[in-house]
């Protein structure tokens, strides 16, 4: 067996590969276009709707080389030889092709001629029930059957992913590390043990069945192959290192940690255990926001936030007090680019990001570490403990259960959950959103076989019959004048509140009466319900009825929803294809855009993304809206919100040249309909999210109108034009300040004479002069330089400076240095205030304090006098 570096194996495999009629292709994003993943988990995932059968394959046979991205364990992320949050996974995959006996000879030929591993360093399982597999190891690669096992489902059967769905059994090659220490038997020591020795390096899934709704597996037509060998255990086994974290995929960056902690790797389980973490961590942070994601508290970026702060953690274990993690990344890019270009285009917002992180979590870890050791003592943490850790100091869940679990103490993890869920309600309320998890009764029971239909992107008057009146939980007969009802229709003009977009408002009539349209909801299913408010006569149920959408505000509200999808392409022009939409509210007078960005958008970029939204709008463009199979928009490369949910059809909005979003809202026909874009603030919602709110037609116009009419009122109290407001505030804003050096200097000129006089006017008391000067509405920090200019003009003494304000006085006492050594200025403060009715205190040669009892200053200065003449010092 020769040794070969990562880049040679990774290599290899494609190569080889290809050389068999696979198409090569580079690996996908760790953001997979499955709503359903947070990352991409395996090799499989960017052609699951391939094994699905949703769409037919460009290439039959295809190889790649797939980051992916697991926290599942993260936990065991260090301590064992093994376990990584980032890997690389080496696949090649079958459409309907080849299947078993070319995926296991072609597995074989690679590992034993192009790696050159021993075949007798090799073992196989396959499924207990597959005789197909065994025997193609057996009769056709030639293992001996001494070296085949046969293993049960929860080791040798893949699938499906869900309740039904593909699926099959699965063949594993593994690789001999050698006897260790921990096997019970090592004469007879199998991959079956879970010692340790045996590493898997390849599984070949046989995805050839398909399990249906009554657990029954069917044959599948077309038969897939799905393999997957992880490129560091590979390295592992190639290279001979003792773990993955051996091998030079982590070298160089195991070598950069030694360097900035001064920590010695090898020399200290515990702190190899640190290395390790902050090693493996470093690589997944960099590849996450390589590909977009940012920290946060929700999905991936909480996912990644866990990553950074437990990477903090072990590095402060390491005896690191500030930022390290970038020189870190810097070292991954240097190992990684070359095959992940996006790494190096992308290092400045990487270490930007990271370092933000960081520093945000160094901020509070300390005083976390000790709230968490104190709880620890008690012998257990509780959820409010776990709560306040995770609330105040960012230490989320598991870090503090992975800190308490090495002493040995339990966390009530459960007791969080619920205190986490009432943060949520809270939250919710105070955002003042309406809950539906707890769907009425009556909405369950009508929107079984009622679907309400949404015509209301052609028309905005409609007529249809009034089908249910629902008040409370009740289905009523009919509403009179002044009552609050909800109507539900078969088919709606309301566009019902969903996507970050109001409802419509408007009115509704019947033969007997009037109805205002208040807001209009989508409790349950596909149901609409319509909250109105009976303004004249009455409505009941079986009545025709006249639905009309307010026209103005609906117009309104389509010139801010087609802006939104302006903006996130003009954001993601200006900073990066790293932005993505984290949020929105679109009502008709305004627009909120919530985006993923690591830093404050300065006047320059503000200007410019309002300028590229403009020429969109000038240029006039039409907005095509197209109805499309899931599939088939996300490979256009449509923009999608993958947190969100999906049917097979969806709707593409797009601006051509411009932007495509997956959208169910209302929008303009033309670009040119959305008048003036206008951004009226930025700013930061949470770390790693910014937000803008905008405004467009009339509320832009609004807006201008109301900014000249500020403009107005300003050059009329300046008493000059619109034009000269700047000069003119420039002009009084320099004699401002050159009135304030007058004031200074008078001021200065003026204390100093009290000094002056303070001196003239000192005590002697046993030979220390003693002198003090009373002083009204003084800046504070007048104070201390007034005081030290006394003590110098005494040489040595004790001076004090007492400042009245408000109806309470605050006052400094300084020492000069050769008093210091006899008395202490914090005592002899706190003595003088406790007459003055308040507190204070500080060093031996100088303190501050106050009260609220300023008349009693000459009595403070009475306690002054017995403490300096009457004792030895205090």
């Amino acid at each position: 067996m020769e040794y070969m570096n990562s880049e040679e194996i990774r290599e290899s495999f494609l190569r080889f590969f290809e050389s068999k009629g696979h198409k090569v292709l580079p690996s996908a994003s760790l953001i997979p276009s499955d709503p359903q993943l947070l990352f991409t988990v395996a090799g499989m995932v960017p052609f699951k709707p391939i094994f699905w059968g949703l769409v037919e394959p460009t290439y039959t046979r295809v190889a790649t080389c797939q980051k992916c991205l697991r926290t599942v364990d993260i936990e065991n992320v260090g301590l064992t030889p093994r376990h990584n949050t980032f890997f690389e996974m080496l696949g090649n995959f079958s459409f309907g092709d080849y299947f078993k006996e070319e995926a296991i000879v072609w597995a074989w030929e690679y590992v034993t001629d192009v790696l050159k591993i021993p075949p007798e360093k090799l073992w196989v399982s396959v499924y207990e029930e597959d005789d197909e597999a065994y025997r193609i190891w057996e009769k056709i690669v030639g293992v001996p059957s001494s070296k085949i096992l046969r293993m049960g489902k929860e080791d040798n059967f893949w699938g499906p992913a869900g309740p039904t769905g593909p699926c099959g059994p699965d063949s594993e090659i593994f690789y001999d590390l050698g006897e260790g220490e921990n096997c019970p038997d090592p004469e007879n020591c199998t991959p079956a043990c879970d010692c340790g020795r045996f590493l898997e390096i390849w599984n070949l899934v046989f995805t050839e069945l398909y399990l249906d709704e009554q657990g029954k597996y069917h044959p599948l037509p077309k038969k897939n192959i799905d393999t997957g060998a992880g490129l560091e255990r590979m390295t592992w086994a190639l290279q001979g290192a003792k773990s993955v974290f051996d091998t030079d995929l982590f070298s160089s960056l195991i070598t950069r940690i030694e360097e900035i902690s001064d920590v010695g790797y090898g020399h200290s389980p515990q702190k190899d255990v640190s290395i390790r973490v902050v090693a493996d961590h470093a690589r997944a942070m960099a590849f996450a926001i390589a590909d977009g994601v940012y920290p946060s508290n929700e999905g991936r970026g909480y996912v990644l936030r866990r990553i950074v702060r437990r990477a903090v953690r072990h590095g402060y274990l390491l005896g690191l007090r500030s930022s390290f993690l970038p020189d870190v990344i810097d070292a991954v890019i240097a190992k990684m680019s070359s095959v992940y270009p996006e790494l190096k285009e992308k290092q400045k917002l990487i270490t930007e990001v990271v370092e933000a992180e960081e520093n945000r979590f160094f901020a509070t870890l300390e005083r976390g570490i000790e709230y968490l050791r104190r709880a620890m003592e008690r012998g257990k943490v509780d959820a409010d403990t776990a709560f306040m850790l995770y609330d105040t100091y960012g230490f989320p869940l598991d870090l503090t259960v992975e800190i308490a679990r090495e002493s040995g103490v339990d966390v009530d993890t459960e007791g969080f959950e619920v205190l986490m869920n009432q943060q949520r309600e809270r939250a919710r309320g105070a955002r003042g959103e309406r809950e539906y998890a707890q769907v009425r009764r009556v909405y369950i029971d009508l929107s079984d076989g009622l679907e309400t239909e949404f015509v209301g992107y052609d028309a905005l008057n409609f007529e249809t019959e009034i089908l249910y009146l629902v008040k409370g939980e009740k289905i009523v007969d009919c509403a009179v004048e002044r009552e609050e009802v909800e109507l539900i229709f078969g088919a709606t003009p309301f566009y019902a509140e969903k996507g970050g977009q109001v409802s419509d408002s408007g009115q509704i009539t019947t033969d007997t009466g009037k109805a205002v349209v208040l807001r209009v909801e989508n409790p349950y299913k596909e149901l609409v319900v319509h909250r109105v408010r009976i303004e004249e006569g009455r409505l009941c149920r079986g009545q025709r009825a006249k639905l009309q959408v307010d026209r103005c505000l609906r117009k309104a509200t389509a010139r801010n929803h087609t802006a939104t999808h302006l903006l996130h392409a003009a954001l993601r022009k200006v900073l990066g294809d790293h932005v993505k939409q984290a949020g929105s509210l679109v009502a008709p007078d305004r627009l909120r855009f919530d985006f993923t960005h690591y830093a404050s958008l300065n006047e320059k970029e503000i200007l410019e993304v309002e300028r590229l939204v403009n020429e969109a709008i000038l240029e006039d463009l039409p907005v095509e809206v197209e109805w499309k199979r899931l599939d088939e928009a996300l490979a256009e490369n449509v923009v999608a919100l993958f947190e969100g949910k999906y049917g097979d059809k969806v709707r593409v909005v797009k601006v051509k040249g411009v932007s495509a979003e997956l959208c169910g809202g209302t929008h303009v026909k033309r670009t040119g309909e959305i008048g003036l874009f206008k951004i009226v603030s930025e700013s930061a919602v949470s770390a790693g999210i910014r937000r803008i709110e905008a405004v467009t037609g009339v509320g832009s116009l609004t807006y201008l109108e109301k900014l000249e009419e500020e403009l107005k009122n300003v050059a009329q109290l300046l008493d000059c034009g619109l034009w000269d407001v700047a000069d003119r505030l420039s002009k009084l804003l320099e004699e401002k300040r050159h009135l304030e050096r007058q004031l200074r200097r008078l001021e200065s000129s003026s204390l100093t004479d009290i000094l002056r006089k303070a001196v003239e006017d000192a005590e002697k008391l046993d030979g220390i002069k003693l002198a003090y000067a009373v002083l009204e509405d003084v800046p504070q920090d007048l104070l201390r330089n007034a005081v030290d200019t006394l003590v110098g003009m005494l040489k040595s003494g004790v001076g004090v400076i007492f400042n009245k304000t408000d109806e309470k006085v605050g006052f400094v006492v300084k020492l000069s240095k050769d008093l210091a050594q006899r008395f202490h200025a914090g005592q002899l403060a706190r003595e003088m205030a406790k007459v003055l009715g308040g507190g204070g205190g500080g060093r031996a040669d100088f303190a501050q304090a106050g009260g609220k009892l300023p008349e009693k200053i000459p009595e403070a200065v009475e306690v002054l006098k017995r403490s300096i003449g009457g004792s030895d010092g205090l």
